[in-house]
Protein backbone atom coordinates (compact mmCIF):
# COMPACT_ATOMS: atom_id res chain seq x y z
CA UNK A 1 0.00 0.00 0.00
CA UNK A 2 1.14 3.56 -0.69
CA UNK A 3 -0.53 5.21 2.29
CA UNK A 4 -3.76 5.39 4.26
CA UNK A 5 -6.92 4.30 2.48
CA UNK A 6 -10.29 6.03 2.39
CA UNK A 7 -13.75 4.91 1.35
CA UNK A 8 -15.79 6.91 -1.12
CA UNK A 9 -19.53 6.42 -1.49
CA UNK A 10 -21.57 7.66 -4.45
CA UNK A 11 -25.30 7.76 -3.71
CA UNK A 12 -27.74 8.08 -6.59
CA UNK A 13 -31.37 7.47 -7.31
CA UNK A 14 -30.76 3.95 -8.63
CA UNK A 15 -27.56 2.69 -6.99
CA UNK A 16 -25.17 3.12 -4.09
CA UNK A 17 -21.51 2.51 -4.89
CA UNK A 18 -18.73 2.28 -2.29
CA UNK A 19 -15.08 2.08 -3.31
CA UNK A 20 -11.84 1.73 -1.42
CA UNK A 21 -9.38 4.35 -2.69
CA UNK A 22 -5.65 4.77 -2.18
CA UNK A 23 -3.86 8.16 -2.02
CA UNK A 24 -3.09 8.04 -5.75
CA UNK A 25 -6.78 7.71 -6.63
CA UNK A 26 -6.56 4.00 -7.36
CA UNK A 27 -9.58 1.84 -6.61
CA UNK A 28 -8.62 -1.19 -4.49
CA UNK A 29 -12.04 -2.65 -3.76
CA UNK A 30 -15.67 -1.85 -4.52
CA UNK A 31 -19.28 -2.65 -3.68
CA UNK A 32 -22.42 -1.77 -5.66
CA UNK A 33 -26.05 -2.29 -4.67
CA UNK A 34 -29.44 -0.89 -5.73
CA UNK A 35 -30.54 2.27 -3.94
CA UNK A 36 -33.76 2.17 -1.88
CA UNK A 37 -34.24 5.80 -2.92
CA UNK A 38 -37.82 6.18 -1.64
CA UNK A 39 -36.76 5.60 1.99
CA UNK A 40 -34.21 8.02 3.45
CA UNK A 41 -33.39 5.83 6.43
CA UNK A 42 -33.00 2.75 4.24
CA UNK A 43 -30.51 4.58 2.01
CA UNK A 44 -28.54 5.55 5.10
CA UNK A 45 -28.51 1.97 6.36
CA UNK A 46 -27.31 0.84 2.93
CA UNK A 47 -24.40 3.30 3.06
CA UNK A 48 -23.43 2.19 6.56
CA UNK A 49 -23.63 -1.50 5.62
CA UNK A 50 -21.38 -1.08 2.58
CA UNK A 51 -18.86 0.96 4.54
CA UNK A 52 -18.89 -1.53 7.40
CA UNK A 53 -18.23 -4.39 5.01
CA UNK A 54 -15.20 -2.65 3.54
CA UNK A 55 -13.95 -1.61 6.98
CA UNK A 56 -14.14 -5.21 8.16
CA UNK A 57 -11.78 -6.25 5.37
CA UNK A 58 -9.32 -3.35 5.50
CA UNK A 59 -7.89 -2.03 8.77
CA UNK A 60 -6.03 1.01 7.37
CA UNK A 61 -9.06 3.14 6.38
CA UNK A 62 -8.85 6.64 7.88
CA UNK A 63 -12.07 8.29 6.64
CA UNK A 64 -15.27 7.96 4.63
CA UNK A 65 -16.52 10.45 2.05
CA UNK A 66 -20.08 10.44 0.74
CA UNK A 67 -21.26 12.17 -2.43
CA UNK A 68 -25.01 12.82 -2.38
CA UNK A 69 -27.15 14.34 -5.12
CA UNK A 70 -28.88 17.49 -3.95
CA UNK A 71 -28.28 20.54 -1.79
CA UNK A 72 -25.76 19.58 0.89
CA UNK A 73 -24.84 22.03 3.64
CA UNK A 74 -21.36 22.46 5.09
CA UNK A 75 -22.55 20.43 8.08
CA UNK A 76 -23.43 17.45 5.91
CA UNK A 77 -27.19 18.01 6.02
CA UNK A 78 -28.98 17.17 2.78
CA UNK A 79 -31.40 20.07 2.49
CA UNK A 80 -33.08 18.72 -0.63
CA UNK A 81 -32.41 15.80 -2.97
CA UNK A 82 -34.16 15.40 -6.33
CA UNK A 83 -33.93 11.60 -6.60
CA UNK A 84 -33.59 10.39 -2.99
CA UNK A 85 -36.11 10.94 -0.18
CA UNK A 86 -33.88 13.35 1.78
CA UNK A 87 -35.33 16.60 3.09
CA UNK A 88 -33.34 18.46 5.79
CA UNK A 89 -31.71 15.10 6.49
CA UNK A 90 -28.58 14.97 8.75
CA UNK A 91 -26.78 12.44 6.57
CA UNK A 92 -23.25 13.00 7.90
CA UNK A 93 -24.45 12.60 11.48
CA UNK A 94 -26.43 9.44 10.68
CA UNK A 95 -23.60 7.76 8.77
CA UNK A 96 -20.99 8.78 11.36
CA UNK A 97 -23.08 7.15 14.08
CA UNK A 98 -22.76 3.82 12.28
CA UNK A 99 -19.05 3.76 11.42
CA UNK A 100 -15.86 4.13 13.42
CA UNK A 101 -13.99 6.68 11.26
CA UNK A 102 -14.56 10.36 10.37
CA UNK A 103 -17.22 11.04 7.74
CA UNK A 104 -17.50 13.85 5.17
CA UNK A 105 -20.64 14.45 3.08
CA UNK A 106 -20.60 16.63 -0.04
CA UNK A 107 -22.71 17.21 -3.14
CA UNK A 108 -22.13 14.48 -5.73
CA UNK A 109 -21.06 16.83 -8.54
CA UNK A 110 -18.64 18.61 -6.18
CA UNK A 111 -16.89 15.36 -5.31
CA UNK A 112 -16.81 14.30 -8.96
CA UNK A 113 -15.18 17.63 -9.78
CA UNK A 114 -12.60 17.08 -7.06
CA UNK A 115 -11.88 13.60 -8.39
CA UNK A 116 -11.25 14.92 -11.91
CA UNK A 117 -9.14 17.78 -10.50
CA UNK A 118 -6.93 15.48 -8.45
CA UNK A 119 -6.69 12.37 -10.62
CA UNK A 120 -8.49 12.90 -13.92
CA UNK A 121 -8.68 15.32 -16.82
CA UNK A 122 -8.11 18.34 -14.55
CA UNK A 123 -4.70 17.25 -13.26
CA UNK A 124 -2.22 20.12 -13.31
CA UNK A 125 -4.81 22.90 -13.13
CA UNK A 126 -5.39 25.24 -10.20
CA UNK A 127 -8.79 26.57 -11.30
CA UNK A 128 -11.22 24.10 -12.85
CA UNK A 129 -14.87 23.97 -13.88
CA UNK A 130 -16.43 20.52 -14.11
CA UNK A 131 -19.81 20.10 -15.80
CA UNK A 132 -21.57 16.76 -15.36
CA UNK A 133 -24.12 16.18 -18.11
CA UNK A 134 -26.48 13.35 -17.30
CA UNK A 135 -30.24 13.40 -17.01
CA UNK A 136 -29.67 16.92 -15.69
CA UNK A 137 -26.60 19.09 -15.27
CA UNK A 138 -24.43 19.25 -12.17
CA UNK A 139 -21.26 21.17 -11.57
CA UNK A 140 -18.23 21.58 -9.39
CA UNK A 141 -15.65 24.34 -9.19
CA UNK A 142 -12.08 24.31 -7.91
CA UNK A 143 -10.57 27.74 -7.24
CA UNK A 144 -6.94 28.15 -6.30
CA UNK A 145 -6.65 24.44 -5.57
CA UNK A 146 -9.61 24.40 -3.17
CA UNK A 147 -13.12 23.09 -3.73
CA UNK A 148 -15.62 25.95 -3.95
CA UNK A 149 -18.61 25.39 -1.69
CA UNK A 150 -20.12 28.83 -1.16
CA UNK A 151 -21.21 30.40 2.11
CA UNK A 152 -23.60 27.59 2.99
CA UNK A 153 -22.12 24.67 1.06
CA UNK A 154 -24.74 24.98 -1.66
CA UNK A 155 -22.62 26.51 -4.42
CA UNK A 156 -22.08 25.42 -8.04
CA UNK A 157 -25.70 24.42 -8.77
CA UNK A 158 -25.04 25.45 -12.34
CA UNK A 159 -27.75 23.33 -13.94
CA UNK A 160 -30.44 25.55 -12.44
CA UNK A 161 -29.42 28.83 -14.01
CA UNK A 162 -32.51 29.96 -15.93
CA UNK A 163 -31.57 30.45 -19.60
CA UNK A 164 -35.02 30.25 -21.18
CA UNK A 165 -37.68 31.76 -18.87
CA UNK A 166 -40.60 30.29 -20.81
CA UNK A 167 -38.87 26.98 -21.48
CA UNK A 168 -39.59 23.46 -20.21
CA UNK A 169 -40.58 22.96 -16.58
CA UNK A 170 -37.67 21.81 -14.42
CA UNK A 171 -37.77 19.50 -11.42
CA UNK A 172 -36.66 22.42 -9.24
CA UNK A 173 -39.93 24.22 -10.05
CA UNK A 174 -38.55 26.84 -12.44
CA UNK A 175 -38.94 26.96 -16.21
CA UNK A 176 -36.09 26.88 -18.68
CA UNK A 177 -33.17 25.91 -16.46
CA UNK A 178 -29.94 25.23 -18.33
CA UNK A 179 -30.25 21.50 -17.66
CA UNK A 180 -33.60 21.46 -19.44
CA UNK A 181 -32.05 22.54 -22.74
CA UNK A 182 -28.50 21.13 -22.56
CA UNK A 183 -28.64 17.71 -20.88
CA UNK A 184 -29.90 14.18 -21.35
CA UNK A 185 -33.43 15.43 -20.72
CA UNK A 186 -33.13 17.75 -23.71
CA UNK A 187 -31.74 14.99 -25.93
CA UNK A 188 -34.60 12.71 -24.95
CA UNK A 189 -37.28 15.39 -25.35
CA UNK A 190 -36.05 16.48 -28.79
CA UNK A 191 -35.67 12.85 -29.87
CA UNK A 192 -39.23 12.02 -28.92
CA UNK A 193 -40.51 15.12 -30.69
CA UNK A 194 -38.63 14.17 -33.86
CA UNK A 195 -39.93 10.60 -33.69
CA UNK A 196 -43.51 11.87 -33.37
CA UNK A 197 -43.19 14.42 -36.18
CA UNK A 198 -41.33 12.09 -38.56
CA UNK A 199 -43.01 8.64 -38.32
CA UNK A 200 -40.79 7.22 -41.04
CA UNK A 201 -37.53 8.26 -39.42
CA UNK A 202 -34.84 6.13 -37.80
CA UNK A 203 -35.79 7.52 -34.38
CA UNK A 204 -39.44 6.58 -34.89
CA UNK A 205 -38.37 3.06 -35.85
CA UNK A 206 -36.17 2.82 -32.74
CA UNK A 207 -39.12 3.84 -30.57
CA UNK A 208 -41.18 0.91 -31.85
CA UNK A 209 -43.94 3.28 -32.88
CA UNK A 210 -44.22 4.84 -29.42
CA UNK A 211 -42.12 8.04 -29.27
CA UNK A 212 -42.55 8.20 -25.49
CA UNK A 213 -40.31 5.10 -25.21
CA UNK A 214 -37.34 6.71 -26.97
CA UNK A 215 -34.40 7.47 -24.67
CA UNK A 216 -31.42 9.79 -24.82
CA UNK A 217 -29.01 6.87 -25.36
CA UNK A 218 -31.21 5.79 -28.30
CA UNK A 219 -30.68 9.20 -29.89
CA UNK A 220 -26.93 8.96 -29.31
CA UNK A 221 -26.86 5.46 -30.85
CA UNK A 222 -28.70 6.72 -33.92
CA UNK A 223 -26.31 9.67 -34.22
CA UNK A 224 -23.29 7.38 -34.05
CA UNK A 225 -24.83 5.40 -36.90
CA UNK A 226 -25.02 8.59 -38.94
CA UNK A 227 -28.72 9.45 -38.69
CA UNK A 228 -28.84 13.16 -39.61
CA UNK A 229 -31.84 13.94 -37.39
CA UNK A 230 -30.13 12.48 -34.34
CA UNK A 231 -26.87 14.22 -35.22
CA UNK A 232 -28.78 17.49 -35.43
CA UNK A 233 -30.31 16.94 -31.99
CA UNK A 234 -26.89 16.41 -30.41
CA UNK A 235 -25.57 19.47 -32.23
CA UNK A 236 -28.42 21.59 -30.85
CA UNK A 237 -27.95 20.33 -27.30
CA UNK A 238 -24.18 20.69 -27.63
CA UNK A 239 -24.64 24.27 -28.80
CA UNK A 240 -26.72 25.13 -25.74
CA UNK A 241 -24.16 23.38 -23.56
CA UNK A 242 -21.31 25.43 -25.02
CA UNK A 243 -23.22 28.69 -24.62
CA UNK A 244 -23.76 27.97 -20.94
CA UNK A 245 -20.14 27.01 -20.42
CA UNK A 246 -19.08 30.30 -22.01
CA UNK A 247 -21.10 32.26 -19.47
CA UNK A 248 -19.54 30.34 -16.60
CA UNK A 249 -16.04 30.82 -18.01
CA UNK A 250 -16.71 34.56 -18.18
CA UNK A 251 -17.45 34.47 -14.45
CA UNK A 252 -14.85 31.96 -13.22
CA UNK A 253 -11.91 32.22 -15.66
CA UNK A 254 -10.78 28.60 -15.15
CA UNK A 255 -7.71 26.91 -16.62
CA UNK A 256 -9.95 24.29 -18.23
CA UNK A 257 -13.47 22.88 -18.36
CA UNK A 258 -14.05 19.15 -17.92
CA UNK A 259 -17.31 17.66 -19.18
CA UNK A 260 -18.45 14.29 -17.82
CA UNK A 261 -21.62 12.38 -17.01
CA UNK A 262 -23.70 9.87 -18.93
CA UNK A 263 -24.78 12.20 -21.75
CA UNK A 264 -21.13 13.05 -22.40
CA UNK A 265 -20.78 9.46 -23.68
CA UNK A 266 -21.79 11.00 -27.01
CA UNK A 267 -18.21 12.35 -27.05
CA UNK A 268 -17.43 14.51 -30.10
CA UNK A 269 -21.04 14.45 -31.30
CA UNK A 270 -21.82 16.61 -28.25
CA UNK A 271 -18.45 18.14 -27.35
CA UNK A 272 -17.51 19.45 -30.80
CA UNK A 273 -20.69 21.58 -31.11
CA UNK A 274 -20.17 22.68 -27.49
CA UNK A 275 -16.60 23.76 -28.23
CA UNK A 276 -17.68 25.73 -31.31
CA UNK A 277 -20.52 27.46 -29.46
CA UNK A 278 -18.19 28.22 -26.56
CA UNK A 279 -15.74 30.08 -28.82
CA UNK A 280 -18.63 31.97 -30.43
CA UNK A 281 -20.15 32.95 -27.08
CA UNK A 282 -17.29 33.58 -24.64
CA UNK A 283 -16.22 37.18 -24.13
CA UNK A 284 -13.32 38.34 -26.36
CA UNK A 285 -12.13 34.85 -27.38
CA UNK A 286 -9.15 36.24 -29.35
CA UNK A 287 -7.95 38.29 -26.39
CA UNK A 288 -7.84 35.64 -23.68
CA UNK A 289 -5.91 32.42 -23.11
CA UNK A 290 -7.48 29.27 -24.53
CA UNK A 291 -9.74 27.42 -22.13
CA UNK A 292 -9.91 23.80 -23.34
CA UNK A 293 -13.13 21.83 -22.96
CA UNK A 294 -12.00 18.31 -22.09
CA UNK A 295 -13.74 14.96 -21.71
CA UNK A 296 -13.73 13.57 -18.16
CA UNK A 297 -11.42 10.62 -17.53
CA UNK A 298 -12.68 8.87 -14.37
CA UNK A 299 -16.12 7.83 -15.60
CA UNK A 300 -18.60 6.61 -13.00
CA UNK A 301 -15.89 6.40 -10.33
CA UNK A 302 -15.20 10.16 -10.28
CA UNK A 303 -17.60 10.95 -7.44
CA UNK A 304 -16.54 8.13 -5.14
CA UNK A 305 -12.83 8.75 -5.78
CA UNK A 306 -13.24 12.47 -5.13
CA UNK A 307 -15.29 11.87 -1.97
CA UNK A 308 -12.66 9.50 -0.61
CA UNK A 309 -9.85 11.94 -1.31
CA UNK A 310 -11.66 14.85 0.33
CA UNK A 311 -12.37 12.69 3.38
CA UNK A 312 -8.73 11.62 3.61
CA UNK A 313 -7.56 15.23 3.40
CA UNK A 314 -9.99 16.20 6.12
CA UNK A 315 -8.80 13.40 8.39
CA UNK A 316 -5.17 14.50 7.93
CA UNK A 317 -5.82 18.04 9.15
Amino acid sequence: MTGPLAIGVDVGGTKVAAVLVDPEGGVRDRRLVPSPAEDADAVTRTIVALVAELLSMHDDVVAVGVGAAGLVSREGVVRFAPNVAWREFPLRERVAAGVAVPVVVENDANVAAWGEYRFGAGRGTTDLLVVTVGTGIGGGVVIGGELFRGAHGLGAEIGHIVVEPHGPLCGCGNHGCWEQVASGRAIERLGRLAAAEQPGSVLAEMSGGDPSKLTGPDVTKAARAGDPVAVGILEEVGRRLGQGIAGLVNVLDPDAVVVGGGAADAHDLLLKPAQRAFVESVEAPTHRPDVPILAAELGNDAGAIGAADLARRGAAR
